[in-house]
């Protein structure tokens, strides 16, 4: 049987790993702290994240290297601006993995590195130095709460090497969880990054009162800036079309289980924020990070991403809500 380490115990780690033991797949989930630990190995859930949520038979420890013996697949479940720092402390045990078990490296983290503009199965690859074939990301519309409660999802698990996503695939699908496989780890990763943007915007606008039509217009507009930085970079424009690319941005930019829009419609209805923070409860919205490096990083290829710089300007920059919309709407009007 294969064996998986499933580093990071947070909402996506945690019923990621019940993804994995419900398909087969022997787990055990490393916690950055030994309380949690100690309540996954002990009462079966996690009372930090999902507390309503039963977990199967999984192993759990505070000790990546006891999580990382034998394993063929590391899943990498923590927040994009800290996996560096988290890879700089596994690497060690990764490279044993790696030389040992041929293990896979799995990357659920969804963003673009502050400062380098890396994409995570980059910073993956430079600090591991795993061959980019042993590097894959999960992608598509997955709200932990949802998986976790066994409701029906799909995702897209990208890698280059076509065989490795197959045999991921195999890890986790399941009577609930449907994987489809992919070789364009650009366009996944750049959907998931710049989703998590897109879905501040639609927050805000919510949180502003406006309406349905105001909602689909940035999804539809929000979804032709990522497919211009994707090609830019060297994605499918189909990827963008399918799971991690609008089936993510739906979701992330409509449910109310979305921590980032969550954030946005705290700011959108006069929220500051630290009120916006408080309100999701510590737990990390990606874009509000990302929308610096997605705009950072679309400077540097010459795309055009008025969202997420209107995003950044609110976020960043101390402009209101109402002058980020006055600067959008005043635009020039173009051809679609």
């Amino acid at each position: 049987m294969t064996r998986a380490a499933v580093l990071g115990a947070g909402s996506w780690g945690t019923a990621f790993a019940k993804v994995l033991a419900d398909a087969g797949t022997e787990v055990t989930i490393w916690a950055r702290r030994p309380e949690v630990a100690k309540a996954l190995a002990t009462e079966h859930r996690n009372p930090f994240y999902l507390p309503d949520v039963a977990l199967p038979s999984v192993s759990a420890t505070d000790d990546h290297v006891e999580a990382l013996d034998g394993a063929g697949i590391v899943v990498l479940a923590v927040p994009s601006q800290s996996l560096r720092g988290n890879l700089e402390h596994w690497k060690g045990a990764i490279g044993a993995a790696l030389a040992r078990d041929d293990a896979s490296l799995l990357s659920l983290a969804k963003g673009i590195e502050t400062g380098t503009l890396l994409r995570m199965s980059q910073v993956i690859g430079e600090v591991t130095g795993a061959d980019e074939g042993n590097i894959a990301v999960l992608s598509g519309p997955n709200l932990a709460k949802e998986i976790a409660a066994e409701q029906p999802a799909a995702t897209v698990i990208a890698c280059s090497d076509g065989a490795r996503a197959v045999a991921l695939q195999q890890a986790c699908a399941n009577g609930y969880f449907r994987p489809y496989t992919n070789t364009d780890v650009i366009g996944c990763e750049i959907g998931g990054a710049c989703k998590n943007v897109i879905a501040l915007a639609c927050g805000i606008a919510a949180g502003m009162g406006l309406g349905d039509n105001s909602i689909a217009s940035l999804i539809t507009r929000g979804l032709a800036e990522i497919i211009r930085l994707g090609v830019a970079l060297g994605a499918e424009p189909v990827t963008l079309a399918g799971l991690a690319g609008v089936g993510d941005l739906v979701a992330t930019c409509t449910s109310p289980l979305s921590r980032n829009r969550s954030f946005g419609h705290v700011l959108g209805a006069g929220g500051s924020m630290e009120v916006a923070q408080n309100a999701t409860h510590g737990q990390v919205a990606e874009g509000v990070k990302s929308c610096t490096s997605v705009r950072a990083l679309a400077a540097a290829h010459d795309v055009e991403m008025p969202l997420t710089e209107a995003v950044h300007q609110v976020c960043h920059e101390g402009m209101s809500v109402a002058e980020a919309v006055g600067n959008l709407l005043g635009r020039r009007i173009k051809p679609e």
